[in-house]
């Protein structure tokens, strides 16, 4: 017999049944007063959720394609950006603004490791940057960087701060208007417990001057004409949306924010202490620094001899927990556990049972339930 897996991975997440039965709704007609109104509840529901006051921007794209709109929207060919990087997904950011034509200089940090603020402010001493990238949380290595202490620099020296947040939002703290944020990019598909296929972009009065004065090529990704028709009336997109994932996502921050975002982020860490607690009591080394162990994904580093893809394996098939593994050079060095969005605790001790009994079976000597205890004991 087959079963669901639970699906314990940083994004796709697992979507709460409701939220499936939203999305499969008879489909309705982009421009009308119906639609309308769901997409009106829709962007109240993302502004409490982002913390923000702003207008937020719907995409019908993964977080990849809002990543793109950032750079598009706010800057012109020959811009002075500065890009950190903490993992893959840095590297993209920094690799997309290029493409467009930005003069990009890149603050790398080692993989698994936040950056340091003050190493960030001394980057912005050295040049006129026009904007700072940077990720909140980054999704490869399970490292979160201070980003209110970061939006705190940005603002003395008067820099456009973007964030990406695709796999934080709705599952860390992360105070749009209170940190002075100018533009934050997410995805659908992680904490914030929809299909993949939208993502959201919270724009700032200060970057919607940007955009203004942008000169750089766009026409689908285009902020200005997003804003336009999210202005009129009855609320439209500029072009035809997704209706049936717009439905699910409402029905999505509709459950985020009947559970409250305070006690969200709190059950957050829990879960995230419980796995770490587990993996400490498993004698398992992590990959990320102390300092910068995510509250969504814990990244655990394989002992030496074990494949790591070999362990999810006997997770996923034998008993039906999926994780994720490393990327790139980390491919088999380590393995990803995502307790992000529509994740309890119960899914936790599932999940630390089956790699108790997956570690044991490739070799690695343990102490069955010796993890399990030390989870149960944090929640």
């Amino acid at each position: 017999m087959k079963k669901e897996k639970l699906l314990m991975t940083p994004g796709p997440t697992m979507i709460p049944a409701v939220v499936s039965m939203e999305e499969g709704m008879p489909m309705i007609h982009h421009r009308t007063p119906e639609y309308s109104e769901i997409f009106k509840k829709l962007n109240e529901n993302l502004k409490n959720v982002f913390q923000t006051k702003n207008h937020v921007i719907t995409f019908p794209s993964s977080g990849t394609g809002a990543l793109e709109a950032s750079v598009v929207n706010f800057f012109s060919p020959g811009d002075k950006v500065l890009c950190v990087s903490i993992g893959l997904f840095g590297d993209r950011v920094a690799t997309i603004a290029k493409n467009f034509g930005l003069n990009v200089d890149k603050l790398s940090v080692t993989w698994g490791e936040a950056v340091e603020p003050k190493v960030v402010a001394e980057a912005l001493e050295k040049e006129d940057y026009k904007g700072l990238f940077i990720t909140h949380n980054e999704t490869s290595t399970g490292a979160t960087n201070d980003i209110e202490s970061i939006g705190k620099i940005t603002r003395e020296k008067d820099v456009l701060i973007l964030v990406d947040a695709i796999s934080s939002l709705g599952g860390i703290d992360l105070q749009t208007d209170n940190w002075g944020i100018d533009v934050v990019v997410t995805g659908s598909q992680k904490a914030l417990m929809a299909p993949p296929g939208l993502s959201f972009m919270s724009v700032s009065d200060k970057a919607w001057e940007a955009a203004e004065k942008s000169t750089m090529p766009k026409f689908y990704w285009n902020v200005l004409k997003a804003r336009e028709s999210l202005e009129k009336p009855e609320p439209q997109n500029p072009y035809t949306p997704a209706v049936s994932l717009i439905r699910a996502a409402n029905k999505a921050l509709e459950l985020i924010l009947e559970e409250g975002l305070e006690e969200v982020f709190n059950r957050h860490k829990k879960m995230a202490n419980a796995t770490q607690r587990a993996v400490e009591a498993m004698g398992l080394e992590f990959f990320t620094a102390p300092n910068a162990r995510s509250y969504v994904i814990t990244s655990i580093a394989m002992p030496d001899g074990i494949d790591g893809d070999k362990v999810r394996k006997i997770m996923s098939q034998k008993y039906g927990i999926m994780v994720a593994g490393g990327q790139k050079d980390l491919k088999g060095k380590i393995i990803r556990i995502g307790h992000m969005g529509y994740v309890h605790y119960g899914d936790i001790i599932q999940t630390i049972t089956a790699l108790e009994r997956a570690m044991l079976e490739v070799g690695y000597p343990i102490e069955i339930g010796v993890g399990v205890k030390a989870a149960l004991d944090v929640l």
